[in-house]
């Protein structure tokens, strides 16, 4: 079985695999997946002392009756200034295991859905005359395209020069493709080899 999708540009359409673009709509599933997606791309790397790993304080204060203050056993308790934290942060992993199985339906479901809306289109290929910024926005005036995300089998020089200083377009390769990406971008711009590696990869 296949479906139809719209040629960037043309009044033609390109035949696709059905199971990869009419996948069902799964919320619970995309949210999962994109929510451990960012979750994976936290550092982690926060780190503070507790009140045995701050230096110093190794001695009582002072003595614990006779002075008319509150007894202290150490300058590095909480409650004193430099001292350590109570629940001191420390480094850890954010990441969240998802199965293969689930992150290409997730895949599958957000590309169907973006067809549905009709965010979704493709191009024969992306042949830029050069890596000018002033020429890839030229291109994306010609096609209407604005906040888009461009997934291309190969990427080319004159690609990835060409849009790196425009902050409204994205591109990726369909091996590099990720979940957040796709349902952040106004419109996605699939070549017909990255098409056709998609539907290989997420069968």
């Amino acid at each position: 079985m296949s479906i139809s999708v719209q040629l960037l540009g043309q009044d033609t359409t390109i035949e696709a695999s059905e199971h990869v673009f009419d996948a069902p709509y799964r919320e619970d599933i995309i949210h999962q997946v994109t929510t451990a997606y960012m979750a994976g791309g936290r550092a982690g790397t926060v780190a503070q002392k507790t009140r045995s790993e701050v230096s110093g304080g190794g001695i009582k204060p002072w003595r614990q009756k006779g002075t008319g203050r509150a007894r202290a056993g150490s300058i590095r308790s909480p409650l004193w200034r430099k001292g350590g934290k109570i629940f001191a942060a420390k480094p850890r992993d954010y990441s969240q295991k998802v199965n293969r199985r689930i992150y290409r339906f997730a895949l599958r479901s957000i590309l169907s859905q973006l067809l549905r809306e009709n965010r979704l289109t493709v191009v024969e290929q992306i042949d830029l005359a050069d890596h000018k910024t002033k020429t890839m926005s030229a291109w994306l005036n010609a096609n209407n395209l604005n906040r888009v995300f461009i997934i291309d089998a190969e990427l080319s020089e004159n690609l990835i020069l060409g849009s790196r200083n425009l902050s409204n377009v994205w591109i990726s390769d369909e091996i590099s493709i990720d979940p957040v990406s796709l349902v952040a971008a106004e419109k996605v711009v699939l070549t017909k080899e990255a098409l056709k590696a998609l539907e290989e990869r997420l069968v």
